[in-house]
C-alpha cells in the first residue's frame, strides 16, 4: 500500500508535493521521493525513511520546476530498506517519471515479456515494470512527439498487459506541453482523485486530503480503466481506456484512507460512521448489554461513535495512543512484546475497571494486537469485554496491494462455517466475552456492491495464477496489518 500525488503548472513544484506527502504520510512510511521536471529534465530526489527525514529543505531548493509527482511507500514486493527500490522511477528515452500505488499480480510474466525486449529493470520494485512496460508502447510509434490518441492506445496496451490492482501517476510531454497523466487498472481497485486548484494548475493523488492542503477542488475520480490527460490552464480530459466492473477495495474505506478523504464510496468518515450504525444493530439483536463503548484508536472512532448513538450508551477514549513510539520491533519475550504494546497503547484503568466494555475495531487479521489488547485491560478489572469489528472476518490474503499474511495465518480462516461460529471460536481464542462482526451483505448493503472482498469472501475478481500467488507470498515482507 502505497500513496502519490503529482502536480503540473505548480510553482515550486517540490515544495508543493511535500506537502501533499505530508497529508498521505499514513500510506506508506518506508521510502519517500519526488521527482520534478525543470523545463529541460527530469530529477528526482528518493531514499528510504518518512517525507520529513527525505525531503529535506536542501534537497527540496535542487529540485525546480513547476510539475512533478511524489510518492510515500509501503512495500509489498520489493525491498523496504532500500533507495533503489523507492518511488518515483523515470525513463530518459522517452522522458517520463511514474509512480504507482497497489500491486502488480504477473511480475514474472513481465519480467520474461521485458527481457525478450531486451528490457531489464534495475529494481524489484512492481513499479517499475509498469514504467519500463508503458515506455515500450510508447517507443514502438518512433516519434519524440507523442499525441494523446498515442499515448492512450500506450496506456490501452499497458492495461492488457499489466495484472493486478494499481493507480498511476505519470508525468511527460504530450502535444507539445507538459502534462500529468493518472490510469487506473480496468477494475479500479485502488483510488485515484483529481482537482484543480484555482491558477489552473492540476493535483492528482491517491487521497482527497492531499488536494485539500493544495487547496485544489475535486473535480472528479479517475474512472476504472480510465486514463485522464491535466495540462496547467486547460481543462481535464477524460478517457476510458479498458473500463471493466468496478471493484473498488473496501479495505481502502475500512482500515486505509484518512476520515477526512472522498473516495469513489464518499466522505470516509461517514461511511464509517455507517458502518458502526449497522454493525449496533447487529450486537443489539444479540441480546447483549453493555455499559460503554470504546474506539481502538484511531480508525475505528467514527464506527465507535455511531454505535454508541445507536445503542443509547457513551462513547469514551479508552485507550490513548502514543504517537511518537514508531515502530515495535522484534521483541525477545513476551514480556518485552506486551511492554511494547503499552507503549504505543496505553489503557485508562477508570474507563474499563467494573464495566461491561464494548472495544470496537475495524478488523481482526492475525489476531495478535487483539489478544494482546484484551490481555493487557483484561488486567484492570472489567466485568466484561466485548469485541465489535466494523467488517466480516477476514478469511482469505489478498494479492491486490494490502499485506495481508497468508490463509494459514488469519485467525478467522477455517474456525467455521458461518459468521456465528467465528464469532464464538474467535471469542474463546482471542479471550473476549463476545465477537461481533459485520456481515458481507451488510458490508454491502452499507457500501455498496461495486466493491472487492476478496479478503472476506474469497471471490477474487482477478484471477492469480498459483505460480504468481506464490511469488507474491515469498516477496512480502514479514508484518503487515495485524
Amino acid at each position: 500500500m502505497c500513496g502519490f500525488i503529482g502536480v503540473v503548472g505548480v510553482p515550486e513544484a517540490a515544495a508543493a508535493l511535500g506537502m501533499g506527502l505530508q497529508a498521505i504520510q499514513h500510506r506508506g512510511q518506508d521510502a519517500a521521493g519526488v521527482g520534478v521536471f525543470d523545463g529541460k529534465s527530469l530529477h528526482i530526489h528518493k531514499d528510504v525513511g518518512r517525507v520529513e527525514k527525505v525531503l529535506t529543505d536542501e534537497a527540496m531548493r535542487s529540485l525546480a520546476g513547476s510539475s512533478g509527482i511524489g510518492h510515500v511507500r509501503y512495500p509489498t514486493v520489493g525491498a523496504a530498506n532500500t533507495r533503489v527500490d523507492a518511488q518515483p522511477f523515470m525513463t530518459r528515452r522517452p522522458g517520463l517519471l511514474l509512480a504507482h500505488n497497489g500491486q502488480v499480480t504477473n511480475l514474472q510474466a513481465l519480467a520474461r515479456h521485458l527481457a525478450s525486449r531486451g528490457i531489464q529493470s534495475t529494481s524489484s520494485c512492481d513499479s517499475e515494470p509498469i514504467l519500463l512496460v508503458l515506455a515500450d508502447e510508447l517507443l514502438n510509434y518512433g516519434v519524440t512527439d507523442f499525441t494523446r490518441d498515442q499515448v492512450t492506445e500506450a496506456v490501452g496496451r499497458t492495461i492488457d498487459r499489466v495484472q493486478g490492482s494499481y493507480s498511476v501517476v505519470a508525468l511527460m510531454e504530450v502535444d507539445g506541453e507538459q502534462t500529468l497523466l493518472a490510469f487506473r487498472d480496468a477494475h479500479g481497485f485502488r483510488p485515484a482523485v483529481y482537482g484543480q486548484r484555482g491558477d489552473g494548475s492540476w493535483v492528482t493523488a491517491s487521497e482527497s486530503v492531499s488536494l485539500d492542503v493544495l487547496e485544489a477542488e475535486i473535480r472528479g475520480h479517475v474512472p476504472a480503466g480510465g486514463l485522464v490527460f491535466m495540462a496547467a490552464g486547460e481543462d481535464a480530459e477524460v478517457r476510458v481506456v479498458r473500463g471493466k466492473e468496478q471493484h473498488h477495495c473496501i479495505f481502502e474505506d475500512i482500515y486505509f484512507a484518512r476520515p477526512d478523504s472522498v473516495l469513489e464510496t464518499g466522505r470516509v468518515y461517514g461511511l464509517r460512521q455507517r458502518l458502526g450504525a449497522e454493525l449496533a444493530r447487529r450486537w443489539k439483536g444479540k441480546g447483549l448489554d453493555a455499559d460503554v463503548v470504546v474506539a481502538v484508536p484511531d480508525t475505528s472512532r467514527p464506527a465507535a461513535q455511531a454505535m454508541s448513538e445507536e445503542l443509547g450508551l457513551p462513547n469514551r477514549e479508552g485507550f490513548i495512543k502514543n504517537r511518537y513510539s514508531g515502530r515495535t520491533f522484534i521483541m525477545p519475550d513476551q514480556r518485552t512484546r506486551e511492554a511494547a504494546m503499552r507503549l504505543k497503547l496505553n489503557p485508562i484503568r477508570e474507563i474499563f475497571e467494573g464495566q461491561r466494555v464494548v472495544i470496537v475495531d475495524d478488523s481482526i487479521v492475525r489476531g495478535t494486537t487483539m489478544r494482546r489488547i484484551l490481555k493487557m485491560v483484561r488486567g484492570l478489572g472489567p466485568k466484561a469485554l466485548h469485541v465489535a469489528i466494523f467488517s466480516p472476518p477476514v478469511q482469505h490474503p489478498c494479492f491486490y496491494g494490502i499485506d495481508m499474511p497468508t490463509r494459514a495465518e488469519l485467525v478467522a480462516s477455517g474456525v467455521a462455517n458461518t459468521i456465528d461460529g467465528i464469532e464464538s471460536a474467535l471469542a474463546e481464542r482471542l479471550g473476549a466475552d463476545s465477537v461481533t462482526f459485520l456481515p458481507s451483505p451488510s458490508l454491502s448493503k452499507v457500501a455498496g456492491d461495486r466493491l472487492c472482498t476478496a479478503c472476506f469472501t474469497g471471490e477474487y475478481p482477478v484471477a492469480v495464477a498459483d505460480d504468481e500467488q506464490g511469488f507474491i507470498v515469498r516477496e512480502r515482507r514479514p508484518m503487515g496489518v495485524a
